[in-house]
């Protein structure tokens, strides 16, 4: 069952990135929404995310995320001049709900890849971190494109450095509550991201 829910995660994007190719942007970037809890789905389900202790941890990331989003977004202190656009779902104040799912999901999945190759606690939360703002590189190339976010003058380096730092802390918080999670899930839910960023990357820039 896991196996095949993956191989349909992966089918998903594939068939986004041919659509997206062949110029149906309106239908395929619509439905972000779906994929972005379809990522959330199997996270909770698989990871998983079922005893209080994790629920709790996923809840707060995710509150956090909305948080820094909301900062972010209204007062441009940390992540620069930028606005959500319409397929990141619905908003609370301007501030995709999603994005908050998508701060919790994206650390519980690099923590776990993390904590495969590392052991010191400082190392997996740099580590994690850097995962994060790897991801949130490509994804700044596509963002405009896909109606997901908008930067005024585009993303700067103090945006990158703003998001090491905040997914840095989440991921001594993960530590200390001694997350564990499924490896494969969490490998699968970061790379189709990475890869689908990099070609929708590729495409749209050839």
């Amino acid at each position: 069952m896991k196996n095949g829910l993956l191989i349909f995660l992966w089918i998903v994007h594939v068939s986004a990135l041919i659509g997206l190719a062949l110029g149906y942007e309106e239908f395929f970037l619509g439905k972000s929404p779906f994929t972005m809890l379809l990522l959330a789905g199997l996270l909770i389900y698989y990871f998983p995310i079922t005893v209080p202790k994790t629920i709790l941890l996923f809840l707060s990331f995710t509150a956090i995320g909305i948080a820094v989003e909301w900062i972010g977004v209204h007062t441009g202190w940390l992540f620069g001049t930028y606005s959500y656009g319409d397929n990141f779902g619905p908003k609370l104040d301007g501030i995709p709900y999603l994005i908050g799912i998508n701060w919790a999901l994206l650390t519980f999945s690099t923590h776990i890849i993390a904590r495969r190759f590392f052991h010191n606690r400082w190392i997996i939360a740099g580590a994690g971190a850097a995962l994060m703002v790897v991801l949130d590189l490509f994804l700044e190339q596509i963002c405009d494109y896909a109606g997901f976010w908008s930067f005024e003058n585009g993303a700067g380096w103090f945006n990158y450095l703003c998001w090491f730092v905040i997914a840095y802390v989440l991921h001594l918080i993960a530590n200390s509550f001694n997350l564990k999670g499924d490896f494969k899930v969490s490998a699968h839910l970061y790379i189709v991201q990475l890869i689908f960023a990099a070609i929708l990357w590729i495409i749209i820039t050839t």
